[in-house]
């Protein structure tokens, strides 16, 4: 390619050469020619006017081109074969043309007038003006590409040097001692540790509640204290900003644990009393709000039973985490202040006291729904022909008149009354509604007419009449096989006689009267 341009560019310049200074015959034949021209006449050279005294100069309206090749690919890697105005410049399949020559202009002396003005040319319309303006703009847009890698390169020296701040602060504060509050502390707060939590993560929950500066330093403070080993899940009351090795001490301590509830088998919402002593057993409510109660003194913080009582009288039953299993039964519930009966299972739980009454209600349901729902309730009733509400319900009545031991056999009067219509007759669901209870319940407290009561109505209680626990939620779900209709506990131990047979049935009752058992304080 290189040298089809380097001959094409040497044919220009001979043509151009040719062009300026060939001679002209017509004014040669006009002229004598020397004594060889004209013969006899010697003297004919001396007629001959020789106006060459003064060689004439030859301007162009257009400066002849005399720069660099046409194309050079060493010096121009960028040159596609346009020009400036997207014409294409050369056919590199044939040889290439020269460049039309430029307009040819009049011949002047070196003396002339507009020389010696130093008149200006007129601007250059060459196609090296033209290549001249293309490689101004390449020079542009490579000039706006260097800045704008400029730019970017110093966005990144920028992230370079904070990322590299950053990670040398690390460096330097691993070798001093982490960031650490010197004391006294300041109010309590209340911090959860979840199940399976680590030390790191225990920290760095201390760290979010501001209880520690840094968790590097409450997580150095926990691996020096062996009992960290001891902490378990739940909610625990702690001083914010204290020193970290405090904060440890005060976790793993016995008396900062929050929001723990023990619920025992067979508890209901509100406090009852015994018939004789007056001992008084404390319901649901009394218990949580007991466990509530965040710090000492005049500084303790507590949900009372009251507010706890108004809140779960509440028909916002979606904001008290009523399951949709038990929503339409609780909705319809006679008494309001008992609605949630049985929704509180027996067990072990944990709230976070910090919250409402309706948030701490909302939580406990929440949880024992799951766990009720752990055993199978959802799917059971296809034998007992109960809906996991009824099954609830017959569940605490279990709960309240039977045995571990005896719990499949409860179940499966309960099932068999129901199947034939015949009124249960729990002395339990005649107490539920009572302030003061015993085992033996009066002819009066067994005729009134209760929701409840179901000696004076067919069918199950309007609502559960107690926390059952798991096993007597199984049992009934799963009754015992048999064909018993009566019950009886005969005595203290707690011997319970089963029969199909009516007549056998007032025989045990005998015995229970016998031994004291049905005795009553009234």
């Amino acid at each position: 390619m290189t040298d089809r341009w380097a001959r094409a560019e040497e044919r220009f310049r001979q043509r151009e050469a040719d062009r300026r200074y060939r001679r002209d015959d017509r004014a040669w034949a006009n002229e004598p020619r020397g004594r060889a021209a004209t013969g006899s006449n010697p003297d004919a050279w001396d007629d001959y006017d020789d106006d060459t005294t003064v060689i004439p100069r030859y301007t162009d309206d257009e400066p002849f081109y005399e720069g660099p090749a046409l194309y050079d690919p060493a010096k121009d890697a960028d040159y596609d074969g346009y020009d400036a105005a997207g014409d294409f410049e050369a056919d590199f399949d044939d040889e290439p043309e020269a460049p039309e020559p430029p307009k040819r202009g009049k011949a002047v002396r070196t003396n002339s007038r507009a020389t010696k003005r130093g008149k200006p040319d007129r601007p250059s319309k060459s196609p090296r003006n033209r290549r001249s303006r293309a490689a101004s703009r390449k020079a542009a847009e490579r000039k706006r590409r260097r800045r704008n890698l400029w730019v970017i390169a110093g966005v990144f020296i920028i992230l370079f040097a904070g990322a590299a701040g950053f990670a040398v602060k690390k460096f330097a504060e691993s070798f001093g001692p982490p960031a650490d509050y010197a004391g006294p502390g300041g109010p309590l707060v209340v911090v959860q540790v979840h199940p399976g939590d680590t030390s790191t993560q225990i920290a760095d929950t201390m760290l979010e509640k501001d209880v520690v500066k840094s968790s590097s330093a409450f997580f150095q403070a926990a691996m020096r204290n062996s009992n960290m080993t001891s902490v378990q899940p739940g909610y625990y009351a702690i001083p914010s900003q204290i020193p970290a090795a405090q904060a440890v001490t005060t976790l793993v301590g016995k008396g900062s644990r929050v929001g723990n509830l023990v619920v025992a088998e067979g508890k209901l919402l509100h406090d009852q009393h015994e018939v004789g002593t007056e001992e008084r057993a404390e319901g649901l409510y009394t218990k949580i709000a007991a466990a509530s109660c965040v710090g000492t003194g005049s500084q303790q913080k507590c949900a009372s039973a009251d507010q706890l009582a108004a809140a779960g009288s509440s028909t916002d039953l979606a904001g008290l985490g009523v399951p949709a299993w038990a929503m339409n039964e609780v909705r319809a519930a006679p008494d309001r202040s008992r609605q949630l009966d049985g929704l509180i299972a027996a067990g072990t739980w944990d709230f976070d006291p910090s919250g409402t009454p309706q948030q701490i209600l909302r939580q406990l349901i929440t949880q024992s729904a799951a766990s009720y729902e752990s055993t199978g309730l959802l799917q059971s009733g296809a034998e007992t022909k109960l809906s996991p509400y009824q099954t609830l319900i017959a569940a605490s009545m279990v709960e309240r008149e039977a045995k571990p031991q005896d719990m499949g056999k409860v179940a499966r009067v309960i099932v068999n009354r129901l199947a034939i219509d015949q009124p249960l007759q729990f002395d339990s669901t005649v107490n539920y509604s009572l302030d003061k209870t015993e085992v033996a319940t009066t002819d009066a407290d067994r005729a009134a007419k209760t929701p409840w009561n179901t000696y004076a109505m067919p069918g199950l209680p309007a609502n559960p009449i107690a926390a059952p626990s798991l096993n007597a939620l199984r049992a009934m779900e799963n009754p015992e096989p048999g064909n018993w209709l009566y019950f009886v506990t005969i005595d203290k131990k707690g011997t319970t006689l089963f029969t199909e047979s009516y007549a056998e049935h007032l025989r045990n009752i005998k015995k229970a009267q016998d031994s004291g058992i049905l005795d009553s304080g009234r």
